[in-house]
């Protein structure tokens, strides 16, 4: 086949000025895998049929081509003017100064990860938030894992392996990517037993449904929607009530991380309170409403809590070092509620005066020929999901949509969200004025 025959050498591919920069970042081994890779599928797409380039130069631009796609792409940066806080595509929280400064720490050097630095013996890297979480919640005990489904998974599985665990049909949750709670039990060992309906669950459904086999009762915070109307749910206080009376433990997984009431957050579950209530074991995430990395956070009865830190899953679960460095990093933020308002950017976006929100629209609406609109923003990762947050959004006409993927494909990337023809670039999201400068330098750019 003649196209077969001007297909260049992995060689020539490799002294091609357009794969200079891969080869300097992956090494001559690394690069010729890629380009060998990429002949191979040149190779097989002349063979389905494709049309061949005009000549071996043009083949060998795409044989380079097709070798820069194959490798992996870093991270990018990206600028998040969509209005979503917590944004689960983008990453959720970023993280304090403080929390960077802590990972950059522990990542250049060794650290007493599992050392005990008194004895010389070895320790445990739950000792380094262990006590803050307990601390912070009012728990007798804390400890930390890699994500929240983690937390859940091993909870199940050290406390209700092979037994009963009561659910409310209204608290029935699927959370990211089609992840079911029905499975997540399935998976940790547990059984299911459902009580109540959809949008009612009374303290007698539970009582009922208690028998020598059940495992726990678990109350899971419905994070990502809301049954509204002819609803009624049973408090942590009374189920918590009803667990203790009858020898069951009650776990209440409430998904956000708020440690403490907040009043930027009417209604949402708070980990403080739920122990207040009595629950027996908490449940939320690190990396949202705390602000922190990804990490799933268990707080609550000591025994308890030493039970499912010694259940094997617990290894395979476990938080790696840089996390735990952001996390302490965090929970140390949070000692001062105030302070965290001011210092975990999350917190700082959602409590940010609206008057400020939209003076930085204006700016940026000024530098761009923009208009200055109302808009809504949201908390995202599942918290508060009727809540809309009062914002200002620099809106700009991009019909074809254009402009906005010129600004999502660009260095760094700008993210905003297209309504009726319109680019809303909203500024609660911003993290500082320094990203209001990039935006309209970006913005003007791309005309």
């Amino acid at each position: 086949m003649d196209a077969l025959r001007q297909l260049p050498a992995v060689e020539h591919v490799l002294h091609d000025p357009a794969l200079a920069g891969l080869v300097a970042e992956l090494g001559a081994a690394g690069a010729t895998d890629l380009v060998r890779r990429a002949l191979d599928a040149r190779r097989g797409a002349l063979l389905d049929g494709a049309d061949p380039a005009p000549d071996r130069g043009a083949e060998t631009a795409i044989i380079a081509a097709i070798a820069r796609s194959l490798d992996a792409q870093p991270l990018r940066t990206v600028i998040n003017a969509t209005g979503v806080i917590v944004h689960t595509n983008l990453g959720r929280s970023p993280l304090a100064p403080e929390a960077v400064a802590a990972v950059a720490a522990s990542a250049g050097a060794y650290a007493d990860l599992e050392l005990d630095l008194a004895t010389g013996q070895r320790g445990s890297r739950q000792t380094h938030v262990g006590p803050l979480i307990a601390r912070l919640t009012g728990a007798e005990a804390g400890m930390a894992v890699n994500n929240a489904a983690g937390a859940l998974v091993l909870t199940l599985a050290a406390l209700a392996r092979g037994r009963e665990v009561i659910v409310s049909r209204g608290q029935m949750i699927e959370i990211g990517d089609g992840f079911r709670l029905p499975t997540i039990m399935e998976q940790a060992g547990a059984r299911l037993v459902e009580v109540g309906a959809t949008n009612r669950t009374r303290l007698d459904d539970y009582a009922s449904a208690i028998t020598p086999e059940t495992g726990l009762i678990l109350r899971a915070h419905p994070s990502n929607f809301r049954v509204v109307g002819f609803t009624e749910e049973v408090a942590t206080t009374d189920l918590a009530r009803l667990g203790s009376e009858r020898g069951v433990p009650t776990v209440d997984d409430i998904g956000s991380g708020l440690l403490s009431p907040d009043p930027d957050l009417p209604g949402e579950p708070d980990a403080r309170g739920s122990i207040a209530a009595g629950a027996d074991i908490v449940l939320f995430s690190g990396d949202k409403l705390l602000g922190g990395p990804q990490a799933g956070i268990i707080a609550g009865r000591a025994d308890l809590v030493h039970t499912i830190s010694r259940h094997p899953l617990a290894r395979a679960l476990r938080i790696d070092r840089l996390s735990l460095a952001a996390l302490q990093a965090t929970l140390r933020l949070h000692s001062d509620p105030e302070r965290a308002r001011a210092a975990v950017p999350v917190r700082r976006l959602i409590s940010a005066p609206l008057a400020a929100v939209r003076q930085r629209a204006e700016t940026l609406a000024a530098a761009t020929g923009g208009e200055v609109v109302d808009s809504a923003a949201r908390i995202g990762g599942g918290a508060l999901p009727t809540i809309d947050l009062p914002s200002a959004a620099c809106a700009l006409p991009d019909a074809d949509g254009a402009l906005h993927e010129a600004l999502r494909t660009g260095s760094p990337a700008i993210l905003g969200r297209l309504e009726d023809g319109l680019l809303l670039l909203d500024c609660r999201t911003l993290l500082d004025d320094a990203e209001v400068a990039i935006i309209a330098e970006r913005v003007n750019a791309c005309r």
